[in-house]
């Protein structure tokens, strides 16, 4: 099943591939882990190809994801059959490659250029099919400036198209005014409808790429009241901006508002993973969810095959209000917005 990537044009799979996961350890400036911990990568590289085998064509990733480690791996998977897939990967959340943890955001032009060739060198290509900011908020101006700095790597052939991983819809309002824009990547899942955002791609003509769809394995069987996650992992700490899990567990009220609509989002055979994608296909054409976590894509790109069939429009509009009820939803996990000279450092926030 295939969708169109926005104002491209472009056929895309309807599923696209996060890859967060995939790049290991990610620390922060004081050690704080914002990654899933230890990888095999040998595990992430026949995850990824076996993606493509099932018909994959849209990979999704960013410079942040393991400092870098993230993008190797993918080119490295990607190289053979680079002409028939899409990379999307992003820009703007600051790191040491050589130190291996993250720095404060940088949006300026001149970083712009600096992270796109260190991404191309990492992916082993000559461009990136999207490019996409990767900081929370911007003001209007520093905002337009970047989008005529994509533009001119458009026309340089180092960029195809370019977009903004926001939930701030003024934000995306600004880069949607550019030509070559074709993406918003933002939250969607039962327990975050975002249909401001959604009305905007609609409006626009823009591909909604949507981060976290499978709430970061909550809605999926492999996340039970007994998980445990270590303290070296994103969801073994849990960061202030990931409500979702609290000291190494899954909070049990998401897990109350999961089981409200397991029933629904399991009928018709499906599992509770292909319920939940099968949701965000039904709430627009022009979604594209984007589930990772490299060490099970096997199974979870397998389980929506041949069964992408939505719960339909009426069920989903009655699982907005239950799957919302009870708790806030998570605050957006974005790196943080640049700080002015002679600031106080603050600690990055990341997602997915």
């Amino acid at each position: 099943m295939n969708r169109t990537l926005g104002r491209s044009g472009l056929p895309v799979s309807a599923l696209g591939m996060g890859t967060w996961a995939i790049g290991g350890a990610m620390p922060g400036p004081d050690g704080e882990p914002f990654g899933w911990g230890q990888v095999d990568d040998t595990v992430s590289l026949r995850a990824i190809r076996t993606a493509v085998d099932l018909g994959v064509t849209l990979f999704d990733t960013a410079d942040v994801y393991g400092i870098g480690h993230a993008e190797t791996i993918l080119g490295r998977a990607l190289a053979p059959v680079r002409d028939r897939v899409l990379i999307a990967t992003k820009w703007g959340g600051g790191y040491d490659e050589r130190a291996g943890h993250l720095l404060p955001a940088d949006s300026s032009p001149g970083y712009l250029r600096t992270a796109l060739a260190a991404s191309l060198r990492r992916l082993h290509t000559d461009y990136v099919d999207i490019y996409q900011l990767h900081i929370s908020h911007l003001p209007r101006g520093p905002a337009e400036d970047l989008v005529a700095a994509c533009e001119d790597l458009v026309g340089a052939g180092l960029v195809r198209g370019y977009g903004w991983s926001t939930d701030h819809v003024d934000c995306a309002e600004v880069f949607a005014a550019g030509p070559h824009c074709w993406v918003v990547q933002h939250e969607l899942n039962v327990f975050h409808d975002a249909a401001d955002m959604v009305d905007l791609c609609r409006r626009h003509g823009l591909a909604s790429l949507n981060r976290s769809p499978l709430a970061m394995g909550l809605l999926t069987d492999g996340v039970t009241r007994d998980s445990r996650y270590p303290q070296d992992t994103v969801r073994g700490t849990a960061p202030a901006w990931l409500t979702w899990f609290a000291e190494g567990r899954p909070v049990p009220e998401f897990l109350d508002r999961r089981d409200a609509i397991r029933d629904l989002l399991t009928s018709d055979g499906r599992t509770l993973a292909q319920g939940a994608l099968a949701w965000i296909w039904a709430r627009s054409p022009d979604t594209i969810p984007l589930p990772g976590r490299g060490q099970i894509a096997d199974h979870r790109l397998r389980s929506v095959r041949g069964r992408r069939r939505s719960p339909g429009a009426s069920a989903a509009r009655w699982m907005r209000p239950v799957a919302a009820r009870t708790v806030p939803r998570p605050r957006s996990p974005t790196p943080a917005r640049p700080r002015p000279a002679g600031a106080r450092r603050a600690r990055p926030r990341r997602h997915p």
